[in-house]
Parts: C-alpha cells; structure tokens; sequence
C-alpha cells in the first residue's frame, strides 16, 4: 500500500503557478475570463482556460454562466478554494521576507 502524503495531495492542487495566480485573483472576488487575462501577466487564454477547468473539476473554483447574448461567465472560488488561503498567505510572507536575500 502507498503512503498518504498531505504535502503531495496539497501540491496536486496548488502545482502552478498559473494555479496560485488564479485563485490569488479570484481571493479578491468573483470575476469574468477577461479580467483574470488581463490581471495575470503572460497568461495565455489557452492556459487560462485550461487552469480554470482544472480547478473547477476539483471544486477549487466555481463557473456560473449567464443565459444572455453575448455569454457571461464568472468564476469565484468556492469554500473549499477559499480555504487555501492561508497557504497563499504564508507563501507571500516568506517572499517578502527572503526577496531581498
């Protein structure tokens, strides 16, 4: 039998960088595709599409599509997304610690 380990389960969902980009934009609130493209530099729409899926296949993230012509979409995090918050939040002060070193 193989043995569970929480660092490699939390990693599988944190594993990019676009991945922690998206839900450090989506902490701020719910938002359209086009705003999370413009907020994360370098981003491509491929990507951003990818990630996004990725992140609501394993209910990190909410997608709620509006019935209107052109298609609305917003994405926000759920409970579960808004929960690796405090991991973001330790790595952004370890950066500001150690960026200068």
């Amino acid at each position: 039998m193989e043995k569970f380990c929480p660092l490699e389960y939390t990693l599988h969902f944190i594993k990019s960088k676009w991945v922690i980009l998206i839900i450090r934009e989506l902490t701020l609130g719910t938002q359209r595709f086009n705003e999370l493209e413009k907020k994360i530099a370098g981003i491509s729409q491929k990507v951003l599409t990818s990630n996004l899926r990725f992140l609501e296949e394993n209910n990190l993230v909410e997608r709620k599509v509006y019935p209107v012509v052109p298609p609305k979409v917003e994405y926000s995090l759920t409970n579960l997304g808004k929960s690796l918050q405090p991991i973001l939040d330790q790595m952004t002060e370890w950066g500001i610690k150690n960026i200068k070193k």
